[in-house]
Parts: C-alpha cells; structure tokens; sequence
C-alpha cells in the first residue's frame, strides 16, 4: 500500500485501521481470535497504521491490540489516547487530562499493548479545566523519556491546536471527516495545512452509513451505539439515503462499492490525510483497502460536490452529552 506522512516525520499507510469496533461500540465484542486475525490480516496487507484507545472496552481493544500486534511491533504504528476517567467498572465518568493521570494512562496502555513506546499519542477530547500548554508539556516530557514518538489531538478547535503546537509540535489531529460531515474544511483543514499537521479522519464511511448497507428499516443491536445518535434516527435514515444514491451511481460507474467511493474522496483532498475506517470483516477489510487504488477524476469530483451542495444531511453526529466534549 502507498505510504503517506503524518507532521514531519510519522510515516503511515495510506489507510489506517479503526480497532474501536472490535471491541466496543457497535454491539458485542468479537472474539478474541478473530480480532487477532483482522488485525494480522490488515498488516499482510500492507495497513500499518492501527488506532485504539483506553476507552475502547474499556481496556479490552488496547489488550487486543498488544496479542495481536506484539509479534510485529516494528513493522506497524499504534496510536492511542488519554483523557477520559474511568471508574473500576470500566465505565467513563468524564474528562481527565491532569498531566499526573496522562502518566497512569500511558504506562499502563504500554502494558497492556505489550509495547515500550505508543507511536502516536492523542488527546481523546480537550479538557476545559486544564490548560492544553500543560496537556503538551506532559507529552513532550514522555516524549523525551521514549515512551512516546508523536503527539496527536482529537476533535480539537483552531485555538487549542495551535496553543498545543507551540508547546510541543502536533503530529495529527483526528476528527470525524466524510462526505457527510465536511465541517472540517472550513477552518481545520487550513490551519493544519499551515502548521504541516496530518489530519486522520474517523468514521470516513460515516459510522457505516456511507457503505449503502444501512437504511431506515436497520436496525442495530442493543449495545450499539447508534441507537442514541440522532442522525441514526429512522426519520433522519429515510432522508440522508439521498447520499447514499449519490455515492452509488459514481460506484456503479466506476466499478466499485459506495463505500470505496468515499473513501477514495478523503484520500484526494489532501496528500497527509490518512482516513481510518474500522471493520470486523475481513472482505470489508479488503474492500476498504481496494478505495487507495480508485482514481476519481475532476470530473467526478465536481460532480460530487455539486450533488452535495443539493442533499442536507439531517441530525447531530452524536447525542448532546457527546456534542458537549467536542471543542470548537
């Protein structure tokens, strides 16, 4: 697979792997074995870039990761996050990114990842009550220590971004970024483009929308998450297929799947963004994979944008407690 670079140095394949999924968000976990095998799937395949998070389980994904990648460490990239406490029962309580819980959370999501260093280190959401000079600090101290090579940021505004690169330089910054939810581009992509921070958007096919495998008769299991997510809600299904129609006819006509569609649309917008779609298949696997291979022309990018200045896409991306933690 063709390599792209992250900040200055933190070179990735071209399509990451989402690990969240295996383990947390979208009904049961898998099985241990088979989550092995995705995972080791995804490196024969040339995918060297893999995202987890303490959160994710909680802490079952990172262990995941560490079975499954350890043989194979330096072949691959692992990128985890900090910020969020999370009580005994594993279940998250709020945000915390005091720069002593930023030391308990790393060493041990070195153990559990059976790793000595973590490639890229995020921040999962800003922390209001603590200065992120102070966020930046902690990092750069881990960096100097070789516990940690890149610092990262997770849905951050332009302000904090900046103050945060000041202090110690911001390999990447991930947010969610799909043909559904564009916000980015207004004010994001620019800033990072002038700092030269990579951008590595999460839900490129939009939590799954954007495959064409979702309309509004779905339903989901009990313990996924979509169920709370407004722009998930059956009304709000029926009127955003209009996308969907949209990415079918280019797939159609390109011999191709919906879902590589949008994914080959993130990866011409900029050479450093580097999207991470998540999948429990291995044929999504493979498929998600084929997108970096798909040429889509002037043409079929100006005729994309022209469908999309006519489709309102309805609903909040996520419940109002969730919308609260995104800084802007």
């Amino acid at each position: 697979m063709q390599k792209r670079t992250l900040g200055s140095n933190l070179e990735v394949s071209a399509l990451g792997l989402g690990c969240m999924g295996l383990s947390f968000g979208y009904g049961p976990a898998v099985e241990d074995q088979d989550g092995i095998d995705l995972l080791r799937a995804a490196v024969d395949k040339g995918v060297t870039f893999f995202d987890t998070a303490e959160v994710y389980g909680a802490f079952t994904n990172e262990e995941l990761l560490g079975k499954a990648l350890s043989p194979v460490r330096e072949q691959v990239v692992i990128a985890t996050k900090f910020g969020f406490a999370i009580d005994d029962q594993g279940v998250q309580t709020g945000l915390d990114s005091r720069p002593a819980h930023i030391r308990d959370v790393v060493e041990a999501s070195l153990k559990r990842l059976q790793t000595d260093y973590i490639d890229l280190l995020y921040q999962h959401r800003v922390d209001p009550e603590v200065p992120i000079e102070d966020v930046a600090g902690t990092v750069r101290e881990l960096i100097a220590e070789g516990k940690v090579k890149h610092f990262g940021l997770s849905e951050a505004g332009v302000d904090v971004i900046r103050r945060a690169h000041a202090v110690q330089p911001v390999a990447a910054l991930q947010s969610e970024y799909s043909l559904w939810w564009r916000e980015p581009e207004e004010a994001i992509l620019p800033t990072l483009e002038e700092l030269g921070i990579g951008f590595v958007p999460f839900s490129p096919l939009g939590k799954g929308f954007l495959t064409g495998k979702i309309d509004e008769s779905t339903t989901f299991d009990s313990g996924d998450f979509r169920n709370k997510v407004p722009r998930f809600a059956e009304e709000n299904r029926k009127v955003n297929l209009a996308l969907v129609d949209l990415l079918g006819q280019i797939a159609q006509r390109k011999q191709a799947t919906p879902a590589q569609i949008a994914l080959a649309w993130i990866l011409v917008q900029k050479p450093w963004i580097v999207p991470i779609p998540g999948t429990t298949k291995l044929h999504r696997l493979e498929e998600n994979i084929a997108a970096a291979d798909i040429e889509l022309t002037a043409g079929d990018l100006a005729e994309i944008d022209s469908a999309l200045a006519e489709i309102d896409v309805l609903g909040e991306r996520y419940p109002e407690a969730a919308m609260k933690m995104i800084n802007r």
